[in-house]
């Protein structure tokens, strides 16, 4: 059986010593797939996020890549283990240029192979940055910014993406684009673990999802099990029909 990229084992997680917001999680995420995960606002995807790149350390269990736990690791060191993340929140600089939020991430990686050729490909493939490549990337509208972010990724061609809220705010044109994206990732052989208030659309990418209720993963299975009628429990924890 292929080993997983990302495993979390009973993670408990929280931001006060005596409050868990995650309790004993487990979830995986392998090679080439996009893993989603679904939870109504408030129930700690984004806390989950958090304490896999290393921002909150797990009280209790591991989070493993590749094998190797993650827990003493700083997070900025994560893009040398090949793991990037696409926040919900801005991660750019916006007072430098287009260009030069591309191309940041990679100037101190002399060795990394490739990467000229696949800046050269996302100019292409997103004509808008090449436009305004020499603009501040704050004077971005929204959809151009995340497409910048994700640009990003594709120039450092991790082996894991953290998605997080990808579409959130942007135009159904553009929000299209993006998940169009991910599809891209995945093809191209990384793992990506996604969170999107558009559940739909989440249900459709993912080779296998998980249910996050109040910390505790409250569901799993493969995409099989969610394109049909749900679990009457889930279907209530989400506030949805399908």
């Amino acid at each position: 059986m292929t080993e997983p990229l990302l495993s979390l084992k009973n993670v408990t997680s929280g931001y006060a010593k005596d409050i868990d917001v995650l309790v004993d999680v487990n979830l995986e995420v392998f090679a080439g797939q996009v893993t989603g995960l679904i939870g109504l606002n408030g129930a700690g995807k984004s806390t989950l996020i958090k304490t896999i790149c290393g921002f909150l350390k797990p009280k209790i269990g591991e989070v493993f890549y590749r094998g190797k736990s993650l827990n003493a690791i700083q997070a900025h060191e994560l893009i040398d283990y090949g793991i990037s993340c696409i926040p919900q929140e801005s991660s750019l600089f916006p007072f430098l240029s287009v260009q030069d939020n591309l191309l940041l991430p990679v100037r101190s990686r002399k060795s990394m192979q490739g990467w000229q050729q696949r800046y050269e490909e996302v100019l292409e493939l997103f004509p808008i940055l090449k436009l305004k490549r020499n603009q501040a990337a704050g004077e971005l509208s929204g959809g151009q910014q995340k497409q910048l972010e994700f640009a990003k990724v594709w120039i450092l061609q991790p082996q894991l993406c953290l998605v997080d809220e990808p579409s959130i705010g942007l135009s159904p044109k553009i929000a299209e684009e993006i998940f169009i994206w991910l599809e891209k990732f995945t093809q191209n052989g990384m793992g990506v673990l996604l969170i999107d208030h558009n559940v739909r659309r989440v249900v459709q990418m993912s080779q296998f999802l998980y249910v996050l209720s109040l910390g505790k993963i409250s569901a799993s299975g493969p995409q099989s099990q969610f394109t049909g009628d749900l679990h009457e429990q889930v279907k209530e924890w989400l506030g949805i029909n399908f």
